[in-house]
């Protein structure tokens, strides 16, 4: 993407710059041919120089006097006349210069070339963002506080403007483009080895496909976190090694799923994306007859889940037209109407349902769903999917029992696995266990740490693990409990439970404190703010780490282990 600005100025600026050419050389040579008289009362004749130093202040400020003599009368007939010539000659100039600065290309060169200047000089890991809206935003806020720059690229002006408004800070640079071209992408910054991810989580699934090709093109390794609504979209994204891969529609099934046979499972989730504790009340998703309304790309998916564990379900759908797109088992599911009506809620068993989901697209369809299912059936459980978070305020009033934000799901799971990978693994880990499994390791962190554990994601290297690095790099050996020790006392322990190990290929799921611990290591550990100091000075301070290692204070660097 190059820079065009300059170009733009000399093509619009080039018959102001001739004007003003033209009517100072006309001044100038008047004056030089015209005879004048000097001191003495000889002729003389003004020299180029002091013709074109009266001239030049003379067009610009009417004047400081006469010079270097005073004028005769046909002088001044002519200095009078270059007056008019040169003043409209700049008006015309400035004005042309003040239309410049309002030229929406020039202004856009201008933005490009500041993108590319801030672009040029981001030396700091950062994220590429397609697109600015309250999802996104989320995902500036929290990758900014676990200290990733941003750079985003928007296609809608107003959006640039709302980012500006924001003040983000440190500075998020933006790009106003109307396409996701390969220059437009490379301008941001991909191909840079700072760069670490791009986001695309556009509507259009082509283009999310599109992106995620080009942007592993560019750099293959950086990270690509990409929206799917569909299975065959996904397998695709699949195929071209994109990382993240997040249908909100598949994610809140599964969290149904969880909540009905795995609660801790979904307690610990929640708990992975900070929101919520571990004392959290479980949530009821009890077993019986389900409700949909709304049969879209979520509700498919909730049906297939509900399915699977062979729970009763009623489909209602108010587009006829679908009935095309259907098996034989979901139109022996489904009912087509308003699920809004009274009679046809009446008519699928309202009165005898446990739960009734409202996932349509538009919000307050399923608000009022939900009202309507509250007053025939009062003790019935609501699910609700929130298509917008501006009506957040709306559904906390409603007294819905489960609410399901799409968009809240993709910023949670996006942040999670581009800022901790290493959680979003021991995620994908854990969702193949059973309630019994998750019950235990709750049980286990509530009693060793406490209800809301932190996360320190650790790697054995040379820059974020030094320490235990070099000792390592002597041959020596060391096991993973000395990530446990104590600062204050080396006999005790502090509250740190190990979640996960991966070398290389191999993953460890909650990991022994006896393993070995070996170079290039990446370690997921939950624990409470001193543990994670003590941890962070272990591995970062030599004489933290020589008495975590013998329990004596450090006098000297010894060669063994430097």
């Amino acid at each position: 993407m190059k820079n065009n600005s300059l170009f733009i100025i000399l093509q619009k600026m080039r018959k102001p710059f001739l004007v003003i050419l033209v009517t100072y050389a006309i001044a100038i040579f008047g004056l030089t041919i015209i005879d004048g008289v000097d001191s003495d009362g000889n002729v003389y004749n003004m020299s180029i120089f002091d013709a074109f130093y009266f001239i030049s202040y003379t067009a610009t400020t009417i004047g400081f006097g006469e010079t270097p003599y005073t004028f005769t009368y046909p002088q001044r007939i002519w200095v009078t006349f270059c007056i008019y010539l040169t003043v409209l000659g700049w008006f015309y100039s400035i004005g042309s210069l003040i239309t410049l600065l309002q030229d929406k290309l020039f202004i856009s060169e201008l933005e490009k070339a500041k993108f590319l200047r801030q672009i040029k000089n981001l030396n700091e890991r950062f994220i590429v963002v397609l697109g600015y809206n309250q999802i996104t935003r989320k995902i500036i806020i929290k990758a900014m506080e676990e200290g990733l720059r941003t750079v985003v690229i928007e296609r809608d002006k107003s959006k640039i403007n709302n980012l500006n408004l924001e003040n983000f800070t440190p500075t998020v640079p933006v790009l106003h483009s109307e396409t996701y071209s390969v220059k437009v992408l490379e301008a941001a910054g991909l191909k840079k080895k700072n760069c670490k991810a791009i986001v695309s989580l556009l509507e259009e699934d082509d283009l999310n496909l599109k992106i995620t090709l080009i942007a592993k093109a560019l750099n293959p390794n950086v990270k690509v976190a990409v929206k799917s609504t569909t299975s065959n979209h996904t397998e695709n994204l699949k195929d071209l090694d994109a990382e993240v891969i997040v249908n909100p529609f598949s994610i809140i099934s599964s969290e149904i799923s969880l909540a009905l046979w795995s609660a801790n499972l979904f307690k610990i989730e929640k708990w992975l994306y900070g929101i919520d504790n571990l004392n959290a009340t479980l949530p009821v998703f009890p077993k019986g007859l389900y409700i949909i309304c709304g049969y879209g790309r979520m509700g498919k998916r909730v049906f297939e889940k509900l399915n699977e564990h062979d729970i009763e379900v009623k489909l209602i759908e108010i587009d006829k037209s679908k009935n095309i797109e259907l098996t034989k088992d979901e139109i022996s599911h489904l009912v087509f109407g308003n699920a809004d009506d009274r009679e046809l809620l009446l008519e699928v068993g309202i009165k005898k349902a446990v739960a009734i989901a409202a996932i349509t697209d538009n919000d307050t369809t399923n608000l009022s769903i939900l009202a309507t299912a509250k007053k025939l059936n009062p003790n019935i459980v609501t699910i609700v999917r929130e298509n917008d978070i501006a009506d957040d305020f709306l559904f906390k009033k409603a007294n819905i029992n489960h609410i399901f934000t799409p968009s809240k799901i993709l910023v949670n799971k996006v942040t999670n696995a581009l800022v901790m990978p290493l959680s979003d693994k021991f995620l994908k880990l854990i969702i193949k266990k059973d309630n019994l499994w998750a019950s235990k390791l709750v049980a286990r962190l509530l009693k060793e740490i406490n209800e809301k554990p932190l996360l320190v994601e650790l790697e054995i290297n040379e820059n974020k693990a030094p320490q235990i690095y070099k000792y390592l790099l002597s041959k020596e050996k060391l096991s993973l409990d000395l990530l446990a020790t104590s600062l204050y006392n080396k006999e005790l322990k502090n509250n740190v439970v190990p979640l996960l190990l991966q070398r290389e290929n191999d993953t460890i799921l909650l990991p022994l404190w006896e393993e070995e611990l070996k170079i290039g290591d990446k370690i997921l550990l939950a624990c409470d703010s001193h543990a994670k100091n003590d941890i962070e000075y272990i591995c970062q301070n030599i004489y933290e780490f020589y008495y975590a290692l013998t329990g004596k204070e450090k006098q000297t660097i010894l060669k063994g282990f430097i």
